[in-house]
């Protein structure tokens, strides 16, 4: 016999124990969730039926061997199944006294319904007599019976389930009789042998009426489902890893539907939406588990339990009570009662709502069961995410569902709820909302920066086409509109002003209602919840104790010089109301402020159009002088809203092709006029100038720094708006913290040459101001050139901010869209990449890159502040590879920094003193 242990009784918990070095988290892994937490019940007097644990380790051996029990697995299940049958007083496969078993998968991590269970292994056409003798209940006895052959035949033999269904059906109808519970038991003893026909009409053999053969069976059923597509489908989404196995519960058989002193039902130790402190569950009397969740019958709520069995109920608070302090943890219980007598059949940390995590972790501090720390790390930033958006009502949304009137899917790239009329233009989008005050929906076949008025008007976006991080994904969280793309399902015909989606069409101005959290569009309106911080008293208090823990001084273990406090949390924001609200959620700052934003405003636009087509340097200036005072108060605002706080600005970054007019549609105009013999030339004029600044790569084009180079005047006017703005605010009693950004540095030339121009005309400012004030020049790191001679760099710039979604796309030599749009997807699902990088920082590339460029900017310049200002710095993954290699803040959305807040202080904690 092998000396390796494959199996585990419930009272050999210590012995588990022993064997994984008395780690508990390794003791899970072995037994798997549910087997762990029996035998823990079992070890402090909880009442669980008696049994065993086949181990994690032996489903892996037996998967491996290519589906072959490993040597002594089996020996050891039968010695366990002896020492269980003296611990009952029940012989397994007796005819007089028959023990009867379940067999229940049992994962490291919870995968409810994914893999497989069988009920009353052990019954056959002996031992069933015995049953009836003993429980004199024939009913009851077959009802058993059946179950079991029709569990056995689906799960472990793999017949469809209709086979029995159908057959289940006919005779209920064939008797008159709507429910199972209204046959009789010769009803049941006939389908049991019809039941039993069905496995031989599939299976070319009799069902095992040897109990020993139906266990083995059994066994090995639940090891093969850790396989089944169900299982891995859930796996992925859940990111449960593949090679975890599960284990196997065998379990003495507890019955619920032996008369009305006994039932069986499910509970939650706190209510699971709300987190209130109070016992939340269903019960029925005279039942099995399966009827609960199935709702053949009406179940009642837990607390009734106290009218039909004041005893047992009792018993079940004290127990509940006592499992909820042991685990430190809210729990979801199934319990049987069986003759008056309770038992618990499988506890677990219960399933929560958003809102639920939150209160539960806060209470159960307050509470004393837990620390701060710990009720901070139990929330998860997709609970604080779902929180702060919008939501549509549950059963409003599953009534739509039902109703038939969802249309498209697509990628779920910001989230929310919106509801509102479709238009399918951004000017029409923004008329819309501004002049007749309606709810908007933008419905585009893909958004370029010149539809930015029209999103930040809509109540949601959709289009047909793009990925988590196209222009539309990257806007839409940015503002915190809820968004789904790539709904490719969708037809926009733009002349008609309609689309159509699977038999649907949807005409500009009807109402449609958009799920950026799930990723689903709808026709009409369903109702929806908008919450807000200040009413989330609870996320507030827990918010407030990961502040405390990412700013403590000894988080992280850095060089001498470095940040030892974890990271702050910034934003990016473009408008004083999205600065106000970033400082509501809890910002320390503005990280990126895009200017470029302010330039495609309606009254703006012309005159920068007009500065872009200047042929002289002295019309240009002209140009910029009109802009020169909306910049101003642009800054204005931003410097009041965070007074006292630091606030990056970056200079303007895009290719000027970007503030022109469409070159293909310029080029249709021209080409329609001459076919009607009609010249327009101002519209050629304007083609040939659009055309002369056509880069075959824009993006890596004259762009950033090289545009501050080519044309200083623009940059000239910006920074003296910064620095008007910001003298302007102290003179008011405010205190300004202005941070010039240069976007795309590749060299530190380039920096040689324009920093010091800016540098002097903000001295300049500042002298006709009368007024001085704290302020920074720095740079952003996109380029991997400039983070390979970031030592040089930091010799003039004084301070970093990375832009990662510029830096991934050179590192990568990925164009963002493309990559998306034609193979980033299947470069996931076939594992060539673990994970988007545009969403999720590739820290073996993207992330070294980063690293280096902290130490070298750093060597040169020891009090260097580098953050990052990319898509990245709202993701917690990446957020917690910032914390390790020692940035000073991230900035992301407004919407997104109460859950930047949690990731740091999560992130501090996992690597305190790292």
């Amino acid at each position: 016999m092998s000396e390796r242990k494959w199996v585990y009784t419930f009272h050999e918990v210590e012995e588990a124990e022993k064997h994984v070095g008395n780690d508990w988290d390794k003791v899970r892994a072995l037994l798997g969730g549910k087997g762990a937490n029996l035998a823990e019940m079992t070890r402090i007097g909880i009442p669980v039926p008696p049994g065993f644990t086949v181990t994690t380790e032996a489903c892996l051996a037996y998967l491996d061997a290519g589906e072959e029990f490993p040597e002594g697995m089996w020996e050891q299940s039968l010695e366990a199944l002896k020492a269980t049958e003296e611990e009952t007083g029940k012989i397994f496969g007796d005819a007089k006294n028959p023990l009867l078993l379940s067999s229940r998968s049992g994962a490291v991590q919870s995968m409810p319904g994914m893999m497989d269970t069988v009920l009353n292994i052990g019954l056959n056409d002996e031992t069933i007599k015995g049953v009836i003798a003993l429980t004199g209940d024939e009913r009851f006895a077959y009802d058993s019976y059946r179950r079991l052959v029709q569990m056995f035949g689906g799960v472990v033999l793999g017949i469809p389930d209709e086979a029995f269904e159908e057959a289940l059906d006919e005779y209920k109808e064939a008797k008159g009789v709507d429910l199972d519970t209204e046959l009789s038991a010769e009803d049941l003893k006939k389908l049991t042998g019809e039941f039993k026909d069905i496995v031989k009409e599939h299976e070319g053999f009799d069902f095992p009426e040897d109990p020993y053969e139906q266990l083995r069976m059994s066994t090995e059923a639940v090891f093969s489902s850790w396989n089944v597509k169900r299982a891995i489908d859930y796996r992925n989404a859940a990111g449960i890893p593949h090679d975890l196995g599960t284990a196997v519960n065998v379990m003495t058989m507890v019955f619920g539907n032996m008369g009305e002193n006994s039932g069986t039902g499910v509970a939650f130790t706190r209510n699971p939406s709300t987190g209130e402190k109070k016992i939340w569950g269903e019960y029925l009397l005279n039942a099995q588990g399966e009827d609960v969740v199935a709702g053949l019958r009406n179940a009642h709520e837990i607390q009734h339990l106290e009218d039909d069995m004041p005893e047992v109920y009792k018993q079940f608070l004290d127990i509940s009570e006592k499992l909820e302090k042991h685990y430190k943890e809210v729990q979801d219980v199934e319990f049987t009662i069986e003759r008056g007598k309770l038992w618990m059949l499988q506890t677990r940390d219960g399933k929560r709502t958003a809102k639920a995590a939150v209160t539960i972790a806060v209470d159960l501090a307050k509470e004393g069961l837990i620390s701060k720390e710990e009720a901070v790390s139990r929330v998860e930033p997709d609970q604080v995410d779902t929180l702060l958006h919008p939501q549509f009502v549950l059963e409003a949304k599953q009534e739509a569902q039902k109703a038939g009137k969802r249309f498209a899917t697509g990628v779920n790239a910001s989230p929310g709820a919106a509801v509102g009329r479709v238009y399918f233009d951004a000017d029409t989008a923004e008329t819309k909302v501004k002049e007749e005050g309606q709810d908007v929906i933008m419905v585009r076949p893909f958004t370029k920066p010149d539809d930015v008025n029209g999103m930040l008007a809509a109540k949601g976006v959709l289009t047909s086409e793009g990925g988590a991080t196209s222009h539309a994904a990257v806007v839409a969280r940015q503002f915190g509109i809820p968004c789904v793309v790539g709904a490719s399902a969708m037809k926009i015909n733009l002349d008609k002003r309609q689309l159509t989606a699977n038999g649907v069409t949807v005409k500009e101005g009807d109402y449609v209602s958009v799920d950026g959290t799930s990723g689903e569009a709808f026709v009409g309106e369903i109702e929806s919840i908008a919450p807000t911080l200040e009413e989330q008293t609870e996320l507030l208090e827990l918010l407030g104790w990961a502040d405390k823990i990412a700013a403590a001084d000894d988080v992280r273990d850095l060089p001498e010089g470095w940040p030892t406090r974890g990271l702050q949390v910034w934003a990016n924001a473009d408008y004083p109301e999205d600065a106000q609200r970033a400082r509501t959620y809890g910002a320390q700052g503005i990280g990126l402020c895009r200017t470029e934003h302010m330039f495609f405003e309606t009254e703006r636009l012309p005159i920068v159009q007009d500065m872009i087509l200047a042929e002289t340097s002295k019309a240009r200036t002209a140009a910029l002088d009109k802009l020169l005072p909306h910049q101003r108060d642009d800054f204005d605002g931003l410097f009041e809203a965070m007074t006292g706080l630091p606030v990056i600005i970056r200079l303007i970054d895009p290719p000027l092709h970007e503030f022109m007019p469409d070159e293909h549609e310029l080029l249709e105009a021209v080409i329609e006029n001459r076919i009607k013999n009609a010249v327009d030339e101002e519209k050629v004029s304007l083609l040939a100038n659009v055309q002369a600044m056509h880069e075959s790569n824009p993006m890596m084009g004259l762009r950033g720094v090289r545009l501050s180079v080519v044309m200083p005047e623009i940059v000239g006017m910006q920074v003296r708006a910064i620095f008007e703005a910001a003298a302007d605010v102290k003179l008011r009693g405010f205190d300004p913290h202005p941070e010039v950004m240069i976007p795309l540095t590749g060299h530190v030339n380039e920096l040689h040459f324009i920093q010091p121009k800016l540098e002097e005309l903000a001295a300049k400012v500042m002298e006709e101001k009368g007024v001085v004030f704290d302020y920074k020049f720095g740079t952003m790191i996109e380029i991997p050139r400039a983070g390979l001679t970031a030592d040089q760099i930091a010799e003039t710039a004084e301070f970093f901010s990375f832009g990662t979604n510029d830096l991934t796309q050179f590192t990568f030599g990925y164009s963002r869209d493309d990559a998306e749009r034609n193979f980033l997807v299947t470069y996931v699902e076939e594992g060539i990449l673990p994970e988007n990088p545009f969403q999720t920082i590739d820290r073996d590339g993207v992330g070294q890159l980063m690293d280096i460029t902290v130490k070298k900017g750093r060597s040169a310049r020891v009090d260097l502040e580098v953050g990052i200002c990319g898509e990245h710095g709202g993701d917690p993954n990446s957020i917690e590879w910032c914390h390790l290699i020692g940035l000073n803040y991230v900035s992301c959305s407004p919407f997104r920094v109460p859950i930047a807040r949690l990731a740091a202080a999560q992130a501090a904690m996992k690597h305190r003193g790292q």
